[in-house]
């Protein structure tokens, strides 16, 4: 085993090469250096991170087995938000292109509005310095930086176009009971507050290289990046058609069911609102079960897809396995947005 301060990660095959020092994971240093790896929640929880290593010594920090099984990594998958270079490495990652990434800031911003959309969901708007560019793509998110030290991640809800007219960054934040930031969302913050972010994060942005018909698979608040997503799509014109299946527990838990019924897009945009719990006095009339489940009584064959799938682990899990196990859709056509609260880390 080398001695060396640093490592050597090669991505194939592209060719994008970075050094990562001892003691740092091969994704924060891939971000540190611009290169996009693919990852969603940066905790070991939802797999996202993913890359097969083709050769090199690393070793892991905690993480989940849902994100990573056992026979993954008896095959050479690593999850590259857990993984420390012992050594020169080479991976295999798809996702990685030439393109350069947008920079990474720290930036103070103000509450510019807040607005119940849900009792446990709330639209926060925040306000950027006048003097500030920030860039992003749709489908990335920030961090909240707080006074302890720790950080809080919320998808940006609005596409980056709608800078040029408003601009700001619209997030969707559900309250966690007893969390110490959204119960300060819900309790204590006002219009005019100072927050400090850094960003913007993510890989889960939208491949415009690509005409397949997509396919956006969402449960509770996974849909503020997926939202950002339609609006860029209708920015552009894409002709591409899109479904969105958006799953909740009850349906008040589809909580901008309206704005998607009202969204057009020039390749047509179909909306399938799937509820796990209705109650008698929900008197629901749509589907039910689980959202993931949905998807796999409608389509026989996703090989011809692009699939986005944003919320809980568990569901990105569930729908990565199925889906390209059982629905021929390639894996490096499945993108993810994972939420992991501090509860799940």
């Amino acid at each position: 085993m080398s001695t060396n301060q640093s490592h050597n990660i090669t991505v194939e095959p592209s060719g994008r090469s970075f050094s990562v020092p001892q003691g740092q994971t091969i994704l924060a240093a891939a971000i540190a250096a611009g290169v996009n790896l693919p990852y969603g929640c940066k905790d070991g929880a939802c797999g996202s991170c993913k890359c097969r290593k083709i050769s090199g010594e690393v070793e892991h920090g905690n993480y989940s087995r849902n994100a990573l099984s056992q026979e993954e990594e008896a095959s050479g998958v690593i999850l590259t938000c857990r993984a420390q270079a012992l050594s020169d490495v080479v991976l295999e990652s798809r996702q990685v292109t030439d393109a350069g990434s947008h920079p990474v800031k720290k930036l103070p911003v103000r509450v510019r509005r807040l607005e119940v959309l849900r009792p446990d969901v709330m639209r926060v708007e925040l306000q950027l310095p006048a003097s500030e560019k920030f860039a992003y793509d749709a489908g990335q998110y920030i961090d909240f930086l707080l006074r302890d030290g720790s950080r809080r991640s919320y998808s940006l809800a609005n596409a980056p176009h709608t800078q040029e007219s408003a601009p700001g960054l619209e997030l969707h934040i559900r309250h966690m009971p007893g969390g110490l930031f959204t119960d300060h969302v819900f309790s204590g913050m006002k219009e005019k507050d100072i927050l400090r972010i850094e960003g913007p994060f993510g890989s889960c942005t939208l491949r415009e290289d690509s005409d397949k018909p997509l396919l956006f698979i969402v449960s509770g608040t996974g849909f503020a990046p997926a939202k950002a997503l339609l609006e860029h799509l209708q920015h552009i014109g894409s002709t591409r058609p899109v479904t969105l299946y958006w799953g909740g527990r009850r349906p008040q838990d589809i909580y901008m069911g309206d704005w998607l019924n009202q969204h057009t897009l020039p390749g047509g945009l179909r909306f399938v609102p799937v509820v796990s719990d209705a109650q008698p006095e929900d008197q629901w009339q749509g589907r039910t079960g689980l959202v993931h489940q949905a998807v796999l009584d409608d389509f026989a064959d996703l090989s011809t897809h692009q699939v986005y799938a944003c919320g809980t682990p568990a569901m990105v899990e569930a729908a990565r396995t199925s889906f390209t196990g059982t629905r021929h859709l390639a894996a490096e056509d499945f993108f993810a947005d994972a939420f992991t609260s501090a509860a799940d880390q």
